[in-house]
């Protein structure tokens, strides 16, 4: 029905939203914490959040080798790497230019569900990709203009192969996202999305432990302030739990 498509929009337009919020102000939690650390953080206080999901519903059917195999390919893709690969990919360029690139998670998820569930694509999607292309495209040629334009001290975020390497690493996150999203199409035919989210958060938090811990053993907690710890609680539940619910 077309009020259940609406409501559908509004899910995905607020996880997306809620995406920007903490791409934007993961910047200055990796100015903080490593990499792993800020991962198993994430899952960690996520997991906490979601133990009354993890509870199989009484009508869940029991699952499948291929839904187990899926549950794990969606978190190490959409989890794992793509935490990875967006912090320290945020931890180089600006979070404009990762913004940016970000956005263009939509139009990879159409070209992905186009490729792999075989789904028809309007005209109006094609545009939209066409407008997210082009917004990278715009973004990479920008370099040699601000190079130009550039006073000694203001260097653009673009002018070096560290920023270069860095919107590399974000692009790598928006197909790993965009990846997670095709394969959560799948597992919603099987399983709620609360279940999902809280199961592939337990597979994130597994697969970051180890290198977590670590960094965590080495690590002053002492030196973190009270609006740090409040700002990794509002990504740990963004990241991990409202946005991927939504979505």
């Amino acid at each position: 029905p077309q009020k259940e498509r609406w409501i559908a929009y509004g899910y995905l337009a607020l996880s997306m939203a809620l995406v920007g919020g903490y791409v934007a102000l993961s910047k200055p939690l990796v100015a903080t914490f490593s990499v792993f650390l800020l991962g198993w953080l994430r899952f960690g206080l996520g997991g906490l959040a979601m133990l009354h999901w993890l509870k199989r519903p009484a009508d869940e059917p029991v699952m499948t080798a291929n839904t187990r195999w899926l549950l794990f390919l969606e978190s190490f893709l959409g989890n794992f790497l793509f935490t990875v690969f967006m912090l320290y990919g945020i931890s180089r360029p600006s979070a404009v230019s990762a913004g940016i690139i970000m956005a263009s998670i939509p139009a990879v998820v159409a070209l992905m569900s186009w490729v792999f569930l075989k789904e028809r694509i309007g005209t109006r999607v094609w545009v939209a990709v066409a407008c997210g292309g082009g917004g990278i495209g715009l973004l990479v040629l920008s370099k040699g203009e601000l190079s130009a334009q550039s006073i000694r001290g203001l260097e653009p975020d673009l002018a070096n192969p560290s920023e270069f390497l860095g919107n590399l690493l974000v692009l790598a996150a928006v197909v790993c996202e965009a990846a997670y999203a095709v394969i959560g199409k799948k597992l919603t035919h099987v399983l709620t999305p609360k279940r999902i989210t809280a199961l592939i958060n337990v597979w994130g938090f597994v697969l970051m432990t180890p290198f977590g811990l670590y960094a965590a053993l080495h690590f002053d907690f002492q030196m973190v302030t009270a609006p740090t710890w409040l700002l990794i609680l509002f990504y740990a539940m963004a990241a991990s739990v409202w946005t991927v619910w939504l979505w």
